[in-house]
């Protein structure tokens, strides 16, 4: 017996979900979870179905496109635990977040190996014995420093890559090798704040509560399908020192949420936004 998720968003139409249920019955297949969105102002319809059963990959596909419109996107993915590659800069909260997670089984994931531009975070990664890449950017164009970890990457193969406060902007070559698959963590709620310095412009507005924002990566600057937000409540008494303090707090947390959702596959991109199951 095996568990396997199956994606869908189509077209929407009357009766996809019986006819979709029909398909999973016919072949013999219980389903243990199933969840469906339509959105309405664009005509769309999502569902996630988890099942259980012994499977036929091609011909339960194949099935499903017979009873599916023509404009569909569909996927059965085998459950079990992801290979993601972890890049870093100096900043230890979210990498350490993540590789206590990992270690104790709170995230089902193996952390394959971890990429760096400084070696700042290697003592880190060495204390849970994984693989510590130190890539630096000195002397390096943007480009070549970029096919230098892309090379190391292709080693791991990894399910998606996770930025776990990298601090460099990347470019579209490397983005498009990883379509959907670059998670970020941006250190403001956004679209409020992004860029540089979030804190300090969070700080000299003001604010009464400061976040995070887990989002896919694309080419436009901390604006990819946003995945996870946090919030939490500061007041006028706090520093722009004090907020990053707090916020380290929320970003390793968001981070962390999010992951989990891509890795149990509860998150469909479509356009620049996400259904999240």
């Amino acid at each position: 017996m095996q568990r396997k998720v199956l994606i869908t968003d189509c077209a929407d139409e009357p009766g996809l979900i019986t006819k979709l249920t029909g398909v999973c019955y016919a072949h013999g297949l219980n389903i243990i979870k199933n969840s469906e969105f339509v959105d309405n102002s664009q005509g769309r319809f999502f569902m996630r179905t988890e099942l259980e059963g012994r499977f036929d990959d091609e011909r339960l596909l194949a099935d499903i496109d017979k009873v599916l419109p023509a404009q569909r996107h569909r996927r059965l993915v085998s459950k079990g635990t992801k290979r993601i590659v972890v890049m870093v800069t100096k900043e230890a909260h979210c990498l350490g977040d993540l590789l206590m997670k990992a270690y104790y089984g709170g995230l089902d994931v193996e952390i394959a190996a971890i990429i760096g531009n400084y070696d700042t975070l290697k003592p880190l990664a060495d204390k849970f014995d994984i693989p510590f890449y130190e890539v630096s950017h000195e002397g390096l164009t943007r480009h070549e420093h970029e096919h230098v970890m892309m090379d190391i990457i292709a080693k791991f193969n990894p399910d998606y890559l996770v930025l776990a406060k990298y601090m460099r902007v990347l470019t579209p070559e490397f983005v498009e090798r990883y379509p959907n698959r670059i998670i970020n963590i941006h250190h403001s709620f956004l679209p409020a704040f992004i860029g540089a310095a979030p804190y300090r412009q969070a700080w000299e507005r003001g604010v009464k509560i400061i976040g995070a924002t887990a989002h896919f990566v694309n080419n436009c600057l901390d604006e990819g399908p946003i995945i996870k937000q946090d919030v939490i409540p500061v007041d006028h008494s706090y520093s722009a020192e004090e907020l990053a303090k707090c916020g380290r707090d929320v970003e390793k947390s968001v981070l962390s949420k999010a992951l989990q959702l891509v890795l149990q596959e509860d998150v469909i991109v479509y356009g620049n936004k996400t259904v999240v199951f």
